[in-house]
């Protein structure tokens, strides 16, 4: 990362802040130089706040931060213009082993020990590959994986809060705080080596197998898979063309020949989607094996969305505490408000789109108009949908919340 500028002097009420962050540094990047961050030492996780939040927002995050998560080395950075605030979050590499041995992060075990892969342990670090070279051991995406762990697990304790939030006991504070948007953003930097590497390999790469087993290093293996079975899929989409094509080159103009042919490509189709799907089986498996997800147990139970608001009370399962929303009240907002704001939403698109058409008519009818007013009704109705998609995209969003 790039050498800083000194910074400039303080007006008051930085220098009160500053004088209670001496060990948290201070420095001054732009937001574009934020985005565009290698993630080294200094920065593998990146969380931004509002240019609004105050100092004891900051200070109490920090503490929290600091007392809950020791392993973390959190830096505060500030934007000289925009007075916006960033903790730029990263790891040493001894608290990154603990981690991947908290989470069962999986790592490919040497040969002399049976090669394949398993799930990290610190009493047997010297069984894995790499082990001894700190900068080749974890992935950028593994190390972000593990300090997201961290951050998404610090709990509040009970009766904490921070000014009008009140947490329970338990309750994760940064994905809550994120919520009601005292967090702006919380998320990993790129690494542009990999990335240009990626550039050449993968997106300007023609004709060409896809590098999975680095898009599965660098973006995790759901983006991998994802982008393995969209290239299987690809290609597996040749047979059906290819035959099609061949097919409609010799069918003949009468009814009989082009039903017989449209039989036989629907039975070839059955079962190209057959051997497709199994075929898919076998390689979905083979990737799941060899990124070590094959036996992946199934994810523990999520936390609850940190936008459910509800009364608290001790849970009858757990009997902890726990935010319970009546069912009967989420049925009669269902019913008395979301039903209704729905079917008006539809009627109003209906008979604006109706008005139009009417308007179309009355348009065309008159002849001595000129040819540019005739197209007036059919920009009307595009402005139309074009507000009307904003508007109910607003109301769709609040109807979810609620």
């Amino acid at each position: 990362m790039a050498a800083h500028p000194p910074l400039p002097s303080l007006p008051p009420a930085d220098k009160l802040f500053g004088k209670r962050l001496l060990q948290a540094g201070r420095y001054i990047m732009s937001h574009k130089a934020w985005m565009k961050t290698v993630p080294t030492e200094n920065c593998d996780v990146l969380m931004t706040f509002p240019d609004t939040t105050d100092d004891h927002t900051l200070l109490w995050l920090l503490n929290h931060i600091r007392l809950g998560i020791p392993e973390l080395i959190v830096q505060v950075r500030h934007h000289k213009h925009t007075r916006v605030y960033a903790f730029f979050v990263t790891a040493t590499y001894e608290s990154l082993l603990r981690g991947a041995d908290e989470i069962g992060l999986r790592k490919p075990v040497k040969a002399e020990f049976g090669g394949g892969m398993r799930s990290f342990s610190c009493e047997e670090d010297y069984i894995y590959e790499n082990i001894e070279n700190e900068l080749y051991f974890f992935t950028s995406q593994e190390r972000q994986n593990i300090i997201r762990y961290w951050l998404e697990n610090l709990r509040a304790k009970q009766g904490e809060s921070l000014h009008n939030i009140h947490f329970l006991e338990g309750q994760p504070i940064i994905p809550e705080l994120a919520a009601r948007g005292v967090i702006q953003q919380v998320f990993p930097l790129h690494e542009q080596r990999i990335l240009k590497r990626l550039m050449k390999s993968w997106v300007q790469a023609v004709c060409e197998a896809q590098p999975l087993d680095e898009i599965c290093d660098y973006f995790g293996v759901k983006i991998a898979m994802y982008f393995a079975w969209l290239g299987f899929y690809t290609s597996a989409m040749v047979y059906p063309a290819v035959f099609g094509s061949i097919l409609y080159t010799f069918t003949e103009n009468d009814q009989t020949s082009q039903d017989i042919c449209c039989v036989v490509f629907a039975i070839f189709n059955v079962i190209w989607a057959t051997l497709f799907l199994e075929e898919w089986k076998r390689r979905g498996a083979e990737f799941a094996y060899k990124w070590g997800t094959l036996d992946t147990p199934a994810e523990s139970i999520e936390e609850p969305r940190p936008q459910f608001r509800g009364i608290k009370r001790i849970s009858p399962v757990t009997s902890a505490e726990e935010f319970y929303y009546p069912p009967w009240k989420r049925l009669l907002f269902q019913c008395l408000v979301s039903l209704p704001v729905c079917l008006t939403c539809l009627s109003l698109v209906f008979l604006l789109m109706l008005g139009c058409f009417q308007l179309q008519e009355f348009v065309l009818s008159i002849r001595e108009l000129p040819r540019i007013v005739q197209f007036l009704p059919k920009i009307l109705l595009a402005i139309i949908v074009t507000a009307c998609d904003e508007l109910y995209k607003k109301i769709a969003y609040w109807l979810n919340d609620m």
